[in-house]
């Protein structure tokens, strides 16, 4: 089946499971999950699949073994590419990433060393610019309040080396082209806008090596 983008019934799936977080709501509405909700995401990811990979859909469940919040679903669908790149479904519209999430120790030596240098550091630095005049912010999901330690305060790139990741993440608010295959497109130009990303983290970053 081609992607033709979510119906509305998907959203107001999830405005309700945000207010009735409960395994009755879900098991009332499962039926909505998956055929509104889940099978429009694997449409999705089975049409991109020949340029991006293999798609993976996370289970709906939370994990709330060590949380305090025991709400047993997830208020979203998300779904990982093979090649890079996440797709994430809410009630309040649709969001896609790309990139390094969270670093290891290793990588972040790497990540630092390659930010610092004088050529691959302005390579990135040039990215993240042509990516932002494209629309797609390319920052850190978290990062420290100084440059770390053995780098200048003033170093040309103290931003980037204050990241502990980076991706690339673009958020679209709900539309009525949500239920259309330009959401499809949409999400294809923006992975194809964080390829330049990923072929740099791939060049200098790397897997993270055991004991290294």
């Amino acid at each position: 089946m081609a992607f033709r983008g979510w119906p509305s019934e998907a959203l107001e799936f999830y405005e309700g499971l945000e207010a009735d977080n409960s395994k009755t709501y879900w098991t009332a509405h499962k039926d909505v999950y998956e055929d509104q909700v889940r099978a429009p995401m694997q449409a999705l990811l089975d049409d991109l699949e020949a340029e991006f990979g293999a798609g993976r859909i996370f289970r709906p469940y939370r994990d709330v073994r060590f949380s305090a919040d025991k709400s047993p679903y997830k208020t979203a669908i998300a779904a990982r590419l093979e090649r890079g790149g996440y797709i994430h479904l809410s009630a309040t519209g649709l969001g896609a990433g790309s990139g390094m999430y969270v670093m290891e120790r290793d990588q972040l030596a790497r990540y630092r060393a390659a930010v610092d240098d004088d050529k691959t550091g302005p390579l990135l630095a040039a990215i993240v610019a042509e990516a932002a005049a494209d629309g797609v912010r390319i920052h850190g999901h978290d990062q420290l309040k100084r440059v770390p330690r053995g780098y200048p305060a003033d170093h040309p790139r103290a931003d980037l080396l204050r990241h502990k990741g980076v991706v690339a993440w673009k958020e679209w608010q709900v539309a009525p082209w949500l239920g259309t295959a330009t959401a499809k497109r949409r999400v294809a130009d923006f992975l194809r806008a964080s390829v330049p990303l990923n072929q740099w983290l791939a060049s200098y970053v790397g897997p993270s090596i055991p004991d290294a």
